[in-house]
C-alpha cells in the first residue's frame, strides 16, 4: 500500500515505544519439588505469554511494531511482526517461544522507519553469546556512532538507533557484561530506558536523567519484572516494587538483582508529557499517579483561567482527568460530551489531506444532549497543529453549543523533542507560529487558554514533592542535555 494512502494521526504526538520484560530463576539445585509442582520450571512459567499481557498494556505507547525474544537458558529465539500486539501474535507463535526469560517491545517509529527490519527486539548473536536489545527512547549521537562502527566494520540491518546499542554491547562483551553496559551506555547520548537479556540474565538501564520511564516489578514466586510503565506490571498479576533511579543499572539473574549506578549522578528530568498524554492513566511514574496528576493540571488551569459555563467536558481519553479537575474546582458540571471511536487505530485509508483532516468526523463525535444550548469548556491535553481542534468545535457547534470554550491542560507545544517523541519541527508546531488569540480564531473557539508552564511543574510537584524534576524541551526549548539545533524548521548540529 503507497504510504501517501495512509491517514496517520498527526495532530497529536506520539511516543516511539514500550519494553517489557519477566525473569524467572531456575530451580534451585536441591529443591525435591517435581516439575509438576515447581513454580520454577518453564512449564509453570510461561514467559513469552507473560510478555504478550504485559505488551498488550503498552499498547498505547507504540502500533507500529511487535516483538518478544526468549531464553531457555542456553539460546535466545525471537517473534517480531508489524502492527499491534494482536496482530504480531498468534498462539503457534507463542507456543514457539518457550523459556524463563522474555523480553518485549513495541514501537512506534521516530528514528528508523516503519518496517520489520527497525522492529524490536533486536538480537545479536557472537561467539561469546547472544543479546537482545529492547529500547524506548531515541539517541542524539546516533549517527556519530553508527559511522564509528562502520568504520571498524559492522555492517547495519536496520535504520534505527537500538542497533547501535547492541552492537557497541557485543563489541565490548569479551570485557564482561557488566563492563560492557558500563562502556556502552557511556557512549550513548540522549534518552533511553533499556532492557538487555542475556541467554541467563536481564538487564534495565535508564539514561542519567531518567526522560524515559523505567520500572522493576516483582512476581509471588520470586521472579522479576521490567516495564516502561506500571500498568503492564499490574497486567500480569505482578507487584510494583520500585522506578529504576536516573542513571542506574540492574542486572537480574539466580542471585537476585544487582544495582548499580554507571556514572555520576544528575537531577531527574522525567518526560512531563508521560503525565499529560503519554502514560495511561493507571500508571505510577517516578512516585506520580498519572490520573492525579491530570486532575490536578486541571484544577490549576481552572484558577489561572476560569470561564462562566454550563458544562465542562474532556477529550478522550487523556483530557478527561483534567476535565475532572476543572470541574473539581470550578463547580461547573462534568459531562462526557465527546465520544470516540476505539476501533479507529493509528493509520486507515484517505488520500488527501483535506480526508485527512475530516476523519476526526469518524473518529469524535458529540453528545447532543450534554451540549445543546450551552456554554461549553473543553479540556484536551495539547495542540499540536490545530487541525483537531478546529473539528472538535465544528462538531460541537453542529450538535448546538451555543459556546465554545478551549482549555489546554498544558503550556503550547512550541519545541521539537530530541528525546523519543514525534514532534513536528517547529514550522509545523502552531503554537510556535501563532499567538494564543491567533489560534484560537483559527480552530474558531469562542476563547483559548493554555495551562502555564509553572502551572504544570505546580500540578506534578501537588502529586509528589520529593520527586519533582522534569523535562520541558518541547514547552521552552530548554533540554537537560545539548541537543540539535533548529534553523528555520531544519535540524542544524
Amino acid at each position: 500500500m503507497d504510504d501517501n494512502n495512509l491517514i496517520i494521526e498527526d495532530d497529536v504526538l506520539h511516543e516511539e515505544c514500550g519494553v517489557f520484560a519477566v525473569f524467572q530463576p531456575a530451580k534451585k539445585e536441591g529443591d525435591s519439588a517435581s516439575a509438576d509442582d515447581d513454580p520454577y520450571s518453564a512449564q509453570e512459567f510461561n514467559a513469552a505469554q507473560k510478555v504478550y499481557y504485559g505488551l498488550y498494556s503498552l499498547q498505547h505507547r507504540g502500533q507500529d511494531s511487535a516483538g518478544i525474544a526468549v531464553s531457555d537458558g542456553s539460546e535466545i529465539k525471537v517473534h517480531k511482526a508489524m502492527g499491534t500486539v494482536a496482530d504480531a501474535f498468534q498462539p503457534e507463535h507463542l507456543a514457539n517461544l518457550q523459556g524463563r526469560i522474555a523480553l518485549g517491545h513495541v514501537r512506534y517509529a521516530t528514528a528508523g522507519s516503519c518496517t520489520i527490519e527497525n522492529a524490536q527486539p533486536m538480537v545479536q548473536s557472537s561467539k561469546l553469546g547472544t543479546i537482545a536489545v529492547a529500547h524506548n527512547g531515541q539517541l542524539i549521537n546516533y549517527e556519530q556512532l553508527r559511522e564509528m562502527l562502520e568504520e571498524t566494520g559492522s555492517t547495519f540491518q536496520s535504520t534505527s538507533d537500538t542497533e547501535v546499542i547492541v552492537k557497541l554491547i557485543a563489541k565490548s562483551y569479551k570485557k564482561g557484561l557488566e563492563r560492557a553496559l558500563t562502556d556502552t551506555i557511556q557512549m550513548i547520548k540522549g534518552s533511553f530506558a533499556l532492557a538487555v537479556m542475556t541467554e541467563k540474565s536481564l538487564i534495565g538501564a535508564r539514561d542519567p536523567n531518567g526522560i524515559r520511564p523505567l520500572c522493576l516489578g516483582k512476581f509471588e514466586n520470586g521472579g522479576w519484572i521490567l516495564a516502561s510503565e506500571s500498568c503492564a506490571i499490574d497486567a500480569v498479576n505482578g507487584t510494583f516494587v520500585r522506578d529504576i533511579q536516573p542513571g542506574e543499572i540492574v542486572i537480574i539473574n539466580d542471585d537476585g538483582v544487582l544495582s548499580f549506578e554507571f556514572g555520576e549522578r544528575t537531577s531527574k528530568r522525567t518526560c512531563v508529557f508521560e503525565y499529560v498524554y503519554f502514560a495511561r492513566p493507571d500508571s505510577v511514574i517516578d512516585g506520580i499517579p498519572v490520573t492525579e496528576a491530570r486532575m490536578k493540571m486541571g484544577e490549576q488551569l481552572a484558577k489561572e483561567s476560569g470561564v462562566p459555563a454550563d458544562v465542562v467536558i474532556g477529550v478522550p481519553d487523556s483530557g478527561l482527568g483534567a476535565a475532572i479537575g476543572y470541574s473539581k474546582a470550578t463547580g461547573i458540571p462534568y459531562a462526557m460530551g465527546i465520544v470516540k471511536n476505539k476501533y479507529i487505530g493509528r493509520t486507515f485509508i484517505a488520500p488527501t489531506q483535506k480526508e485527512r483532516e475530516n476523519m476526526v468526523f469518524v473518529k469524535l463525535n458529540a453528545v447532543p444532549g450534554d451540549v445543546k444550548g450551552k456554554r461549553v469548556i473543553v479540556i484536551d491535553d495539547s495542540i499540536v497543529r490545530g487541525t483537531t481542534s478546529r473539528r472538535l468545535v465544528q462538531i460541537l457547534r453542529r450538535a448546538g453549543a451555543k459556546e465554545v470554550h478551549f482549555r489546554i491542560s498544558s503550556p503550547p507545544v512550541k519545541f521539537p523533542c530530541y528525546f523519543g517523541i514525534n514532534t513536528p519541527s517547529r514550522t509545523e508546531l502552531i503554537s510556535a507560529q501563532h499567538d494564543t488569540s491567533e489560534i484560537c480564531k483559527q480552530i474558531g473557539a469562542d476563547s483559548l487558554a493554555f495551562l502555564s508552564p509553572d502551572g504544570l511543574l505546580e500540578a506534578c510537584r501537588a502529586c509528589s514533592p520529593e520527586n519533582y524534576g522534569f523535562c520541558k524541551g518541547c514547552f521552552t526549548g530548554e533540554y537537560p542535555i545539548s541537543v540539535p539545533g533548529e534553523v528555520n524548521g531544519k535540524s542544524a548540529v
